[in-house]
């Protein structure tokens, strides 16, 4: 006997549009610049010896990078040297930022995010592509859930098969 089964891809057929925001993961060496380094005994920051740092340093080494700027220590440190720092940087760095490299990954994908042409969403049925290889900070997903509720029929969390809905339009 002959049984020929013909097999349906239901998620190809179901309309669901996918967003990996892996696909967004900006390219590049992250870094943290601890100015920590730079302090007088862990505590304090000497303006005299910070400058003469600052204008020492290889700053041609953030080349391409993407840096986050801040203090690890438990000390005062004024703005005025993470200016300093910025500044220096910024002619080479792909991207420059104060805090953990957690803000940075959230700067990171916030700027990719506010470039995206979310019309091709409008009335869709989308689903946000959840594990995956590339950590993707919790931030992301917010933002990316928030733009797309303004267009999206409907947002659901996961893969295709198996999905959380997250939000649908009335």
């Amino acid at each position: 006997m002959d049984v020929q089964e013909n097999i349906i891809n239901r998620v190809a057929e179901s309309g669901l549009i996918s967003f990996d925001l892996a696909e967004l993961h900006p390219t590049g060496e992250r870094f943290f610049y601890d100015i920590k380094d730079n302090l007088f005994h862990g505590l304090m920051l000497r303006e005299k010896d910070f400058r003469e740092f600052v204008k020492e340093h290889n700053w041609e080494s953030y080349s391409g990078k993407h840096i986050a700027i801040g203090c690890s220590a438990d000390a005062i440190v004024p703005t005025w040297a993470y200016m300093l720092l910025a500044n220096k940087m910024a002619p080479f760095a792909e991207t420059v930022v104060f805090g953990t490299l957690e803000v940075l990954e959230t700067v990171l994908f916030d700027r990719k995010l506010s470039q995206l042409d979310l019309e091709k969403y409008r009335d869709q049925r989308v689903v946000i592509k959840g594990c995956g290889e590339i950590p993707i900070p919790a931030s992301a997903y917010i933002e990316l859930t928030v733009k797309l509720s303004h267009v999206a029929k409907s947002i659901m969390y996961g893969e295709p098969c198996s999905t959380v809905p997250i939000f649908k339009r009335k």
